[in-house]
């Protein structure tokens, strides 16, 4: 691929090309959220140090783990929640290293700003109403897999359903959802 065709590239394109081992895709999705990740994680580490190292544990996981992306989300979406939870886990890490007296003085926050209280608030509206478009059956295998985080196995016990059957119904249920989702209607 000519370096405009990565450019012009959706971020499922690249996605896909980095799952297929293209490595330049990557770098681009790298470079697409690299600055808005970093300043969130400078914002909350305070350190700029400190953001560095996070950005780039970030982007490892993003990587070693981007067959899980999942397109309901937008990849900037799933990256920022990796690095959210990647700061959650430096902050406990961090309080593990403090004595007693140091744990309970001014703790870090990982409350969300009001604009990612928003922003949350949007997107969960938005996801509702997509789900509420879904079949009864098929809203609560979403449910489940997805927001109660049911294993699969889990699922089909407690829906007494053979594993295949959850597995393919789960697929169906996430492809109306993406399929709603691409339609583009929103609230």
């Amino acid at each position: 691929m000519e370096i405009v065709d990565y450019l012009v590239a959706d971020d499922q394109k690249l996605v896909d090309l980095a799952l297929e081992g293209d490595h330049t895709a990557f770098e681009h999705l790298f470079t697409r959220y690299r600055e808005a990740i970093r300043q969130l994680l400078v914002q909350r580490a305070g350190s700029e140090s400190d953001a560095d190292d996070l950005l780039q544990e970030t982007f490892i996981k993003v990587y070693l783990h981007l067959d899980r992306y999942n397109p309901i989300y937008t990849f900037g979406q799933w990256a920022y929640t990796i690095a959210r939870n990647t700061f959650i886990d430096f902050v406990r890490r961090r309080q593990e290293d403090l004595s007693i007296d140091e744990r309970f003085s001014a703790p870090a926050s990982t409350a969300p700003t009001p604009e990612e209280s928003v922003i949350r608030l949007q997107q969960r509206a938005q996801i509702e109403h997509y789900l509420s478009s879904l079949t009864p059956r098929y809203r609560q295998l979403i449910t489940m897999r997805f927001f109660e985080e049911y294993s699969y196995e889990e699922i089909a016990e407690k829906l007494g359903l053979p594993m295949g059957t959850v597995k393919t119904q789960i697929h169906r249920a996430r492809e109306k959802m993406c399929a709603l989702i691409r339609q583009g209607e929103t609230i």
